[in-house]
């Protein structure tokens, strides 16, 4: 019996080292999606401002990537009439 005590008390070991990682994962994906939703906000911030001081949409969208309507849409929730 001391070789299925062995394999049981492995097997055991095994789905809780199982269970622990997978709750390590989970917590590096939750901080993964809270950072990348602070640099998002920041983005926002970085754009209005940009706007602000009169920097042609068209470099913010060279520089962001985001799509003229993506720029629009920031702009506007941050109540700046975007260029047509």
């Amino acid at each position: 019996m001391g070789q299925l005590d062995d394999a049981a008390k492995a097997y055991r070991a095994s789905e809780t080292a199982l269970r622990r990682a997978q709750e390590a994962a989970q917590a590096r994906m939750d901080a993964a999606r809270e950072a990348r939703a602070q640099a998002r906000e920041r983005l926002a911030e970085a754009i209005a401002a940009e706007a602000r001081v009169g920097t042609p949409q068209v470099e913010i969208i060279r520089i962001t990537g985001y799509s003229r309507e993506r720029v629009r849409q920031i702009l506007r929730a941050a109540g700046i009439e975007a260029d047509s």
